[in-house]
């Protein structure tokens, strides 16, 4: 089939079958169809296909408001890291499902006394038999309330330096002892999560890599989360740019040079961003490693998304304020400078992995971490 009889096939599917639905129904339908995993290989429940076809599908979804956000993280973050560094077992187990919406996935990374510098962590998994045992809390965490499954970064050995004593697992979200509990922002809705873990029991088949290994799996995740969160699109290809101009559209006065100059320096932000992206996801496909440049993509979003709530707010006026899914928006804007890494973090990474700047000093690297002094640690 070419490239313009999928995409007129794509279009034609989504005419008839893009609608509010229950999200799981959707995305099974979704698979079923061969829209779902669409460059994933064959043997874990992807379609096998090219970024062509990909990009194809992502250009016809754009035009539809899919129920796939629940799915998000576990399209753009936890599948392509067990892909990557899972084993056969994992990937047989755990792809197909995540593919056809049957399970729900999240990413339980961050901590109080834990952000940006994730790997001090305290949350611990200590052994017990053939499996572990995990105590500790999480937070930001998105769609947990929905998750059936978690990508679970914690510590099991403190006699190392910090990077060197995490483990990666694949955690029951319905186990008795996760909780969950809601974290609402100034909007009043609620869309993150804390987590609490008590005594909750993994069995070894779940670790995700090797033990202590858990960092260089990590990383792995965060190259993925920044790569999907950059390219601002969820697993639909739908953008989820948190400002719509549509709403906007009766206010632009395009006669003032004012207005069509933001207008055009948005438009080449974007077009910018979205090259630099496309770059970055054919190497990957190709197995070239964009390594911290994907931090640099994650920048440029960031900022980009600034730069739009800040257009928007000037252009719609008292609006900003009284409209509520233009003010959701605009508040929800500043979450790109902070979730997946700050700002200031990815500048950090571009400085000394992209342009060979010297790095910041650190006094932890070298320390093992039950002697450092490491957020609520006594």
């Amino acid at each position: 089939m070419n490239l313009d009889e999928y995409r007129r096939e794509a279009r034609a599917w989504l005419a008839e079958n893009a609608r509010e639905d229950d999200p799981k129904a959707f995305m099974a339908r979704l698979h079923d169809a061969g829209y779902s995993g669409i460059t994933w290989p064959k043997q874990w429940g992807g379609q096998g296909l090219t970024q062509a076809e990909e990009r194809a599908f992502a250009a016809e979804a754009r035009h539809h408001n899919l129920p796939t956000y629940v799915f998000s993280i576990g399209l753009g973050m936890c599948g392509p890291t067990i892909l990557d560094r899972g084993s056969d077992e994992q990937r047989a187990r755990f792809l197909r499902p995540l593919l056809r919406g049957e399970h729900v996935w999240c990413q339980l990374f961050s901590e109080p006394g834990a952000g940006s510098d994730v790997a001090s962590l305290q949350t611990k998994a200590e052994r017990d038999g053939d499996g572990w045992v995990v105590n500790g809390q999480k937070v930001w965490t998105s769609v947990a309330q929905h998750a059936d499954w978690g990508l679970l970064l914690a510590r099991t050995d403190v006699d190392v330096p910090k990077h060197k004593g995490l483990t990666m697992f694949a955690v029951d979200m319905h186990h008795p002892g996760v909780t969950v509990k809601p974290l609402k922002d100034m909007t009043g809705h609620a869309r993150f999560n804390e987590i609490f873990f008590d005594d909750v029991t993994i069995p070894d088949a779940d670790r995700i890599g090797e033990v202590n290994d858990g960092w260089g799996v990590a990383v792995t995740t965060l190259l993925h989360e920044r790569l999907s969160i950059s390219a601002g699109v969820g697993m639909s290809g739908q953008r989820d740019n948190p400002v719509s101009f549509e709403a906007l559209r009766d206010k632009l006065d395009t006669g003032d040079p004012y207005v069509r100059d933001q207008l055009v320096e948005l438009h080449i932000r974007s077009r910018a961003l979205s090259l630099f992206n496309q770059r970055l996801s054919q190497e990957t496909r190709a197995g070239v490693f964009p390594g911290a440049r994907g931090s640099a993509a994650k920048l440029l979003l960031a900022e980009l998304t600034m730069f739009q709530a800040d257009l928007a707010t000037s252009l719609a006026g008292p609006d900003a304020v009284t409209d509520d899914g233009l003010s959701q928006a605009i508040a929800l804007a500043p979450a790109l400078a902070l979730g997946g890494g700050t700002n200031e973090i990815m500048r950090n990474i571009v400085g000394d992995r992209v342009l060979g700047l010297p790095p910041e000093p650190r006094v932890d690297k070298t320390v093992p971490f039950k002697d450092l002094k490491v957020g609520t640690q006594s």
